[in-house]
């Protein structure tokens, strides 16, 4: 039988962390706005250390994200804050920018890297060249299909992780967006907000659909308007070996996560090792995912269906 992928999720604070491990989460991803892109909280020095020991003590893994768009400013940060994560004994480093790589060659040579540029990891060519550089994992990009991801599996010499639910990001700039327009129009941005916490949304007529948008230090973000879900479809991935699935808890609640997360936890185990009573049980996981959705936030099987237009 196939190997159990890894159930990653994000909580939002120390105490989500603790919740989600309980619900059976494998592994959870948590850091700071200042080097990490999209994270469901802010995680301090000290709830790192926090959320690692707590991990650890239930034989489970902490990664902090390390994937912000990095500006020269920032690169002399690097060495500190890598060696802070390396005496915080956390399992690996999520990166984007190649100059993390570097810093962590240098401070943290034993530390496992996971490459991840959110869009870029779409062929397994490119996930073994960062491999070669000393990547341990590749975080595939959102817009592949099944066959796709398959396929790079295959290939790949690599682990590979792979989002199975939540929402995704259409739109990054580095740009201040929304506090630009709200200048413009006269208003007291220490008042109007434009964080996670704000629940802004982009609505567009045409395709009725609103996009969540937020802005913070790495500037303006605008969310996709449904979320993925394919947890009556995971036996292709399971089947050629995909090593995590990761499941994004940005703008939800920890009541939410906790829910989610414990029924994958149960749809992956009964993939692995009761093949057809997941069959048997899939409508059910669908109808237990779809109670707990907020409203406003559809679920779609986003990109695993689609065809690949070269």
């Amino acid at each position: 039988m196939s190997n159990k992928p890894e159930l990653l999720a994000t909580p939002k604070d120390v105490a989500a962390a603790e919740r989600l491990l309980h619900a059976g989460a494998d592994a959870l991803i948590i850091g700071e706005q200042r080097y990490g892109l999209r994270l469901a909280g802010e995680f301090t020095r000290a709830d790192v250390e926090a959320v690692t020991e707590l991990a650890h003590d239930k034989g489970k893994k902490v990664y902090v994200a390390m994937n912000a768009l990095l500006h020269n400013d920032t690169v002399g940060e690097l060495a500190d804050y890598i060696a802070f994560l390396k005496e915080a004994k956390v399992d690996a480093i999520v990166f984007g920018d190649p100059a993390v790589l570097m810093t962590a060659r240098e401070v943290a040579p034993e530390m496992k890297l996971h490459w991840n540029t959110e869009t870029t990891a779409t062929n397994w060519f490119t996930a073994n060249y960062w491999g070669r550089k000393g990547a341990k994992r590749a975080v595939l990009a959102r817009e592949l299909n099944m066959d796709s991801i398959v396929e790079i599996k295959e290939n790949a010499e690599v682990e590979i992780e792979v989002q199975v639910h939540g929402m995704t990001c259409m739109f990054q700039s580095k740009r201040t967006l929304i506090g630009n327009y709200m200048t413009f129009q006269g208003k007291n941005l220490a008042v109007e907000r434009t964080d996670q916490s704000r629940n802004m949304v982009l609505f567009d007529s045409e395709r009725d659909a609103k996009y969540p948008i937020f802005e913070d230090e790495n500037g303006t973000h605008i969310m996709s308007p449904n979320d993925i879900s394919i947890i009556d479809e995971l036996e292709e991935m399971i089947d050629a070996g995909v090593d995590s699935f990761k499941i994004d808890g940005i703008l939800k609640s920890t009541e939410y996560m906790e829910k989610v997360v414990a029924i994958y936890r149960e749809a992956i185990d009964l993939c692995v090792d009761d093949r057809d009573a997941y069959d048997d049980k899939k409508d059910e996981f669908v109808e237990q995912v779809e109670a707990v959705q907020p409203d406003n936030r559809k679920l779609d099987t986003g990109f695993f269906f689609k065809e690949t237009v070269y």
